[in-house]
């Protein structure tokens, strides 16, 4: 094998190259091709469900760079705060704050979608409403999709727990206990590759719920950035600094992020006629 790879080594083509380390890898590239087929099945569904570009019903540029540059400045003014005032205490806080954001938005999004929308309803016409209702139903079917998903991860992990530990106890024959094993796995694994490739898109749609509304996707994010504000308060207190830093800190961000959110408001209203009331 070592004569024969010396002599074609300048000739021998890639694909000849994986037939040839095929008997020594066989081990890799099996469970490889199977990651990837529940991969590219998980992501074709979760991109059917949650497009990844379905947040942007209007294409408005002009909004897009102003809503990146105050994510970069907001992000650059975070940094200068911990820089100036803050102890290597509170770079851990803000870290798990930040791993905490990203695991309460989904079922915070989920909780203030419904009531958002049930504003919106209030607002708008009677015609408006029943073109509503139908888009409504769309996003309901797709945050089920998902909630179920959510829901099936801990169930089926903790069923595969019980299996291993029912199989451990027993002596004698497993029985029919790996089987079952693998058979709560191979969900379990296209689950965790659907969750995520779904929850980014699904964050940035509001779970479809930005078809439901060209408006909604601001609103939810006006609402959603003043209830991190009081989750973060509650859970890390005041950013470091003297007092009047810390309310502008504090009040800074989401202050920002709301009057971005209603200028976006006008100009669907002046560029599109997009009316929150009827």
């Amino acid at each position: 094998m070592r004569e024969l790879l010396r002599q074609g080594q300048g000739r021998i083509s890639g694909c000849m190259w994986l037939v040839l380390l095929a008997p020594c890898t066989w081990f890799t590239i099996v469970p490889l091709v199977a990651c990837y087929s529940f991969a590219r099945s998980a992501r074709i569904r979760a991109h059917r469900l949650f497009p990844p570009h379905g947040h942007r019903a209007v294409d408005d540029r002009q909004v897009v760079r102003v809503q990146k540059a105050r994510a970069w400045i907001a992000a650059v003014m975070s940094l200068l705060l911990l820089a100036v005032y803050g102890t290597p205490e509170d770079a851990v806080e803000a870290r798990e704050l930040y791993l905490m954001r990203l695991a309460v938005t989904p079922p915070l999004l989920l909780l203030s979608a419904p009531v958002v929308i049930a504003v919106l309803f209030r607002w708008a016409s009677a015609q408006t409403r029943s073109a509503m209702r139908v888009r409504v139903r769309a996003a309901l079917r797709s945050a089920g999709w998902y909630i179920g998903a959510v829901t099936a991860l801990p169930l089926l992990g903790g069923a595969i727990v019980l299996l291993g530990r029912e199989q451990e106890a027993s002596s004698g024959s497993p029985g029919a206990a790996p089987w079952l094993i693998i058979a709560a796995a191979l969900p379990l694994v296209w689950l965790l590759f659907f969750v995520g490739f779904a929850t980014g898109p699904a964050i940035r749609t509001g779970f479809n719920t930005a078809a439901v509304h060209l408006a909604l996707p601001a609103l939810l994010t006006g609402t959603l950035v003043w209830e991190f504000t009081v989750i973060s308060l509650l859970a890390g207190g005041l950013p470091p600094g003297p007092p009047a830093i810390q309310v502008l800190a504090l009040l800074g961000g989401p202050a920002s992020v709301t009057a971005v959110a209603w200028w976006e408001i006008r100009r669907l209203r002046a560029r599109h006629g997009v009316t929150l009331r009827a």
